[in-house]
């Protein structure tokens, strides 16, 4: 689904991505591990088409479609859809009013709006500006609700457990997962076995306690260093750190 070959990015005429290769297969959701700093979101940016991000070699292939040089609606259009870091707020448009958009344009969209806003508490949300007075955990359930209506092909996710605290983690971790469900529309049910395909960045790994990830990369200094199992990896980094990671999987 998403392929990436020997991506160089460059910001101001400072390389940060220095030759990333990463493949996600379909309905596969991976992790990306990396300190602060690393070029996680760098990386997401570029998928994603933010033209500050330079692409000075390598490529960006989604399904079996080159998207180097395509605008971010292109993009969205091809179903790829991302969850920042730090969503910016939005005056004067309703959060509600969003949602409705989203649904005016996909037609064939019959989620079950209703039901998925009592079921995680969204009501109050729906009247208020986008983001505007939201703690850091309701910011990330107002984007991930708005990434479940819009059922993007490829969910993309960068530090979804930032600045959440415990209260809200899980439930995110639940909304993540619906986001990477794929839904029988015609009879309103889910594929069992099968998901969307994502990458989810983070620093902490504390969602990956929530979320199944088939498969972690890890991303240091603008490289992916190693790749293997989600959750090994993720308990060598809180118990030893990155660099014993790193060994150990290279050794491997």
């Amino acid at each position: 689904m998403l392929t990436i070959n020997n991506l160089h990015v460059s910001i101001e005429n400072k390389e940060v991505l220095k030759g990333v290769d990463l493949n996600i297969p379909d309905n596969e959701a991976h992790a990306l591990f990396g300190p602060n700093g690393s070029g996680k979101s760098v990386l997401i940016s570029t998928i994603m088409g933010y033209p500050e991000y330079e692409i000075t070699e390598g490529e960006i292939v989604y399904n079996g479609e080159l998207v180097n040089d395509m605008e971010i609606d292109e993009r969205v259009k091809l179903g790829i859809s991302a969850l920042e870091q730090r969503p910016p707020t939005i005056k004067g448009v309703k959060l509600g009013a969003l949602v409705d958009m989203i649904l005016h344009n996909s037609p064939d969209n019959d989620f079950d709006v209703k039901g998925l806003t009592e079921r995680f508490g969204m009501e109050k949300f729906l009247s208020r500006n986008i983001n505007e007075g939201f703690s850091g955990g309701e910011i990330k359930k107002s984007e991930i609700f708005l990434l479940i209506i819009a059922q993007p092909s490829f969910v993309i996710l960068d530090e979804p457990d930032s600045g959440v605290d415990p209260e809200h983690l899980r439930l995110i971790g639940k909304m993540i997962n619906e986001s990477l469900n794929l839904r029988k529309t015609s009879e309103h049910r889910y594929n069992m076995g099968m998901r969307r395909s994502g990458l989810i960045a983070t620093h902490s790994a504390a969602i990956l306690d929530y979320i199944h990830t088939d498969k972690a990369h890890i991303l240091v200094d603008g490289r992916i260093k190693c790749s293997g199992n989600p959750g090994l990896m993720m308990d060598q980094i809180r118990e030893e750190g990155y660099d014993y990671c790193i060994e150990c999987q290279q050794n491997q």
